[in-house]
């Protein structure tokens, strides 16, 4: 080969890169241009926080829809939107009713149950400081104020615990009275994780105990009424999946959430004064970022024709919630791990900071495939890793059917959960790039055309000091049908040891019984590492009793 021919060869090979190059800032230039548009609707003031069952997040959807219909992008089963049902948390029904003697509590802003409380009808006549079996009880809380210096207090375990055991002397009601102030003021927690008891409880604050006790003669007995109906909360939210269909063996799910905190009603603001204020949680980056780079990835592949996969495009919603949306889609559909290759799931990538240039990559000891992702990486990001396919997004719920996952992630800011993450916020030069790198690895992955292999990994255990065993399980804490609802087990636990299968139900540890996660984190708490003991659970309505030797946690 004679050198003007390498000469000539070189200066094409050069030019040809170079117009690839200037084509690839092109198509970046447009993609960043129309996450703008993108973003900037799904957080503007219309959407109203895109808060899982309400207006905005329908209206959301709406535009989700359209923009998969102009891509072209198939509907999946012949439909984009998969709506779902769940329980979300308690509330106290329209069919409660309080009397303190003369006076009918009309408003449960002074006065309410709380959320432990039976739904029950009681009354009685009660004389102050007699505190009878059969009767309903009035007990003070200023006596224990002084607990409240303890960092560690909670009021609402404080009165559970009070009533509990009231309600094992022979009380069949509890009103709390006194001077909680404060942070300290008991409030109707709907998502209290403390199981009902058998009795009616109250709390009246100190304004209402002012009011409607205080005043009265000490001699004479006050009549109480306690009609308490505590409902659960349920609400519905909307799933979206778009799906190619190239008639492979194999599917490969790349998802992301588009829901929000709406003007942070659910108690997940980060923001002091989110409800009082009534400031719309826009989310640009959580997630409107994620769902703008999913149009994208679904626009790439069917323009690239990637065709040795099935791709299965999902938005879910109630992801603030509690994946609510990923877990109801996986079971809804029958999500099979023996027709999944993976998933990519992508959350909050509007941030990369041009400076560190910081991306995190969660799920990557989920399979051993995923040791090739570093080398895709042509963008100098600075890489950081997590092995575990348990983490605070929608790929927990792939993970704990079995699925290998990976989940990119650029970082929390100062804006997280906040009305300020806005649009004009974005970096819509760096998610193009991190865009591009997931481009890379669904590429490289159609072109190997297989089905990944799947590796349990270790589950980040957090808790309470009280217990020190574990079972190895990561419970539903959606579930709220009596027991506690396996949602994943562990590698080399007690739990997968026994035989205990995602989708059980325990409902006895030892001689306990287990109603919810409160009896479920007592009874770890009788328990030391190494006891041996049984674990009764329900599996598609039978019940099974298998024995089980606790580990340390």
């Amino acid at each position: 080969m004679n050198s003007r021919f390498v000469t000539i060869m070189s200066a094409i090979l050069l030019l040809s890169g170079s117009h690839t190059v200037l084509a690839q800032s092109k198509a970046d230039k447009k993609m960043a241009k129309q996450l703008q548009v993108d973003i900037t609707y799904l957080a503007s003031d219309e959407l109203e926080g895109r808060r899982t069952g309400t207006e905005g997040e329908k209206k959301a959807a709406d535009y989700i829809e359209k923009r998969y219909a102009e891509n072209k992008i198939p509907a999946y089963k012949n439909q984009y939107r998969y709506p779902f049902h769940f329980v979300y948390g308690k509330e106290i029904s329209s069919e409660t009713h309080i009397r303190i003697g003369a006076n009918q509590i009309s408003k449960f802003d002074d006065v309410f149950p709380l959320p432990f409380s039976a739904s029950k009808h009681v009354t009685s006549d009660v004389l102050p400081d007699v505190m009878e079996q059969g009767n309903i009880w009035m007990i003070p809380t200023y006596t224990d104020q002084d607990n409240a210096d303890d960092p560690h207090f909670g009021v609402e375990k404080f009165l559970y615990e009070k009533a509990r055991e009231a309600a094992k002397q022979g009380a069949s009601g509890i009103v709390f009275f006194g001077n909680f102030t404060g942070k300290w003021e008991p409030e109707f927690n709907r998502h209290s994780e403390h199981e009902s008891l058998p009795i009616p409880v109250i709390y009246v604050n100190n304004k209402a105990y002012n009011t409607y006790i205080k005043h009265k003669d000490d001699k004479s007995a006050l009549h109480l009424d306690l009609d308490i109906n505590i409902n659960k909360s349920e609400r519905v939210g909307n799933n979206i999946a778009a799906y190619i269909d190239n008639g492979a063996k194999y599917t490969a799910i790349i998802g992301a959430h588009y829901d929000h905190l709406g003007y942070g009603e659910d108690g997940n603001s980060l923001f002091a004064n989110a409800v009082k204020e009534h400031q719309i949680h826009h989310g640009a980056d959580d997630n409107a970022s994620g769902t703008a780079a999913l149009l994208e990835v679904a626009k790439w592949v069917k323009t690239k024709k990637l065709k040795h996969y099935n791709y299965l495009f999902v938005n879910f919603s109630g992801e603030e919630l509690g994946l609510y949306g990923s877990k109801a889609f996986v079971r809804d559909q029958a999500i099979d791990s023996a027709h999944v290759s993976y998933m990519i799931n992508m959350d909050m990538l509007g941030r990369l900071n041009d400076s560190t240039h910081s991306l995190q990559v969660g799920g990557v000891g989920t399979s051993p495939v995923w040791a090739e992702v570093p080398a895709l990486s042509e963008d100098n990001f600075k890489l950081t890793f997590d092995s575990s396919g348990i983490g605070p997004s929608d790929h927990t719920s792939f993970y704990n059917a079995n699925i290998p996952v990976l989940f990119f992630f650029t970082g929390t800011h100062k804006d997280y959960h906040k009305p300020s993450d806005k649009a004009d916020l974005i970096n819509y030069k760096g998610e193009v790039e991190v865009i591009n790198y997931v481009h890379r690895v669904i590429k490289q992955l159609d072109d190997e055309d297989q089905k990944l292999p799947f590796t349990l990994t270790k589950q980040k255990l957090g808790g309470n000091p009280a217990y020190k065993v574990t079972l190895g399980i990561m419970p539903d804490y959606t579930f709220q049908e009596g027991g506690v609802k396996v949602d994943g087990v562990s590698d080399n636990r007690p739990a997968i040891k026994a035989g205990v299968k995602q989708g059980d139900i325990i409902v006895q540890l030892g001689d306990i019984k287990i109603n919810g996660m409160q009896s479920y984190m007592e009874a770890l708490g009788k328990f030391a590492p190494g006891d041996k003991t049984h674990v009764i659970i329900n599996r598609n309505g039978k019940t099974m009793d298998l024995p089980i030797e606790l580990t340390q946690k």
